[in-house]
């Protein structure tokens, strides 16, 4: 008996990502590193001074690590219960943090007990921050109340109650010390200026809001909460700029990079998104393993650290020049696995098997697992190329009748996915056409089936649509290249006579040839 030819599966050179400059400077990262904290990460810090050591409040407890530790230089836990918000002051010298048991503690960063506890919130503390000038305390609780405290004498200078939920976020002006922003689940953004009685400012974020981000101009401000990364004008009365709606889940932390041109967005559906703050599209992306509670942004983008649900903190670094280098160096030299594993000249065995039997199992296969099916596989070269083999045997048209709805469906969903790829167009064109031969008569029986077909003729019609304008626009280029070449005059010769008058002819019988 013959031996089994197996069916040749064309290699086709992939469409290379499209590289960017921000694909380059966002993927300059080493593998992370990563860190077991005793509960869930919500919150993280960077002091703004060198080493720009960074703070994790995760459980009872607040850990401060250097800029490559893996173990804490510091901790705390000097707290009752779950601590928040752990916050360095500009100078790096204090650092401020609220707690579920209602009160709100001031450390020092080169000792463990605290030195100011500040009394009078009634439950749990969700929102801290210190003031421009250094001597003043924002806070924010789920009593609804957002209040400033004075650190020299431990008292409390004013409290507003406009909220009617949680308050879950705020910030402090950088260039003012009296403005501060609090954002709270009633959907609501709130301004207030510590010298008015009440907010100066009001916006509806629409979902409850759980994380807020001034830039360093401090004219517009950036809200997250629920799905949405919303951007305001605060210089024209908090009106809206831009709405956007890239992620999955509910986006729980914002961050800025250092130049302010780059906008990070971090999440429960375990991503993080970098937005172009010129246009606000996205540039890049980050994958995680777990939900997303916290993000922080090392001072000249130096680490990226993220805090999960499950309790990891995951620490990128970037690389140095010399590891930059070190890394393409090891990726030239780098075997294929073929020839890493077998050799260069090793070339795989061919199975053989009884070709008639072989190819009645090829033919029941198709028509009853649905090979044709786009979702049963990611690589359409695959089915292409049975499609190629069974058209060569004459049997295609075969293989693809006799389906019902819902296979006639997937075939069609495969060709509206790829009959315009110029790698299947040629083979699948052909397919198309015995399709529309052999369903033509039940067409108007289905409804699902017909909006298919509507949608391959609409595409079709699309792409020779496509196909005439590029001819014509290169009927246009084919003209100007003519027009732009220098012109040469031809000059009859005596040998061009000679030749004329070799086949009999006469001198008046030569055609005049215009210079």
């Amino acid at each position: 008996m013959a031996s089994f030819k197996s069916t040749k599966i064309p290699i086709y050179p992939k469409l290379g990502e499209k590289v960017t400059p921000d694909t380059l400077y966002w993927k300059n990262y080493k593998a992370p590193v990563q860190i077991k904290e005793f509960g869930a990460v919500t919150s993280i810090d960077f002091s703004s001074l060198a080493p720009h050591n960074y703070a994790v409040t995760a459980s009872t407890r607040i850990h401060i690590y250097g800029p490559f530790s893996t173990e804490p230089v510091k901790t705390f836990t000097r707290f009752k219960d779950t601590a928040y918000s752990g916050k360095f002051r500009s100078d790096g010298q204090l650092l401020v943090a609220g707690c579920e048991d209602s009160m709100v503690r001031l450390f020092d960063v080169s000792g463990k007990v605290a030195l100011r506890v500040f009394k009078g919130h009634t439950k749990g503390v969700h929102v801290t921050d210190f003031t421009s000038d250094c001597y003043h305390i924002l806070t924010g609780s789920d009593d609804y109340t957002c209040r400033l405290w004075d650190i020299p004498n431990s008292t409390e200078l004013t409290s507003y109650k406009e909220h009617t939920d949680y308050i879950r976020c705020g910030i402090t002006s950088k260039l003012n010390r009296d403005i501060f922003i609090t954002g709270s689940y009633d959907h609501t953004l709130r301004m207030f200026d510590a010298r008015v009685e009440k907010s100066v400012m009001t916006m509806d974020h629409s979902q409850p809001v759980e994380s807020v981000l001034l830039y360093p101009s401090e004219g517009l401000l950036v809200s997250a909460g629920g799905r949405y990364v919303k951007v305001w004008d605060l210089l024209k009365g908090g009106q809206p700029l831009v709405s956007l709606k890239n992620h999955h889940k509910t986006v729980t932390c914002l961050s800025l990079s250092s130049n302010g041109q780059r906008l990070l967005s971090a999440s429960l559906d375990r991503h993080v998104k970098i937005y172009n703050t010129t246009n606000y599209k996205v540039v890049h992306n980050f994958d995680y393993a777990a939900s997303i509670l916290s993000l922080a942004l090392a001072p000249d983008d130096e680490s990226i650290v993220v805090g999960m649900t499950n309790g990891v903190l995951s620490i990128k670094h970037r690389k140095s020049p010399e590891e930059k280098r070190e890394m393409a160096g090891k990726q030239r030299m780098q075997p294929v696995y073929r020839i890493f594993v077998k050799g260069r000249n090793y070339v795989p065995k061919k199975a053989s098997a009884y070709s008639s039997n072989c190819f009645i199992l090829l033919q029941r296969t198709i028509l009853t697992t649905g090979i044709f099916n786009p979702g049963s596989g990611k690589k359409p070269e695959i089915t292409v190329a049975v499609m190629k083999e069974l058209d060569r045997r004459g049997t295609l048209k075969n293989a693809l009748a006799g389906r019902d709805e819902q296979n006639l469906s997937q075939l069609l969903n495969f060709l509206i996915g790829n009959v315009v790829d110029p790698r299947f167009t040629p083979v699948l064109v052909t397919a198309t056409e015995m399709i529309l031969d052999i369903y033509q008569a039940v067409v108007g029986q289905s409804s699902v089936v017909d909006r298919q077909l509507v949608r391959l003729q609409e595409l079709v019609e699309r792409e020779v649509d496509y196909q005439q304008d590029l001819l014509e626009v290169l009927g246009m280029l084919d003209t100007l290249f003519a027009a732009s070449l220098p012109r040469k005059e031809v000059v009859c010769g005596e040998l061009l006579i000679n030749i004329h008058f070799g086949f009999g002819e006469t001198l008046s019988q030569i055609p005049t040839l215009s210079h």
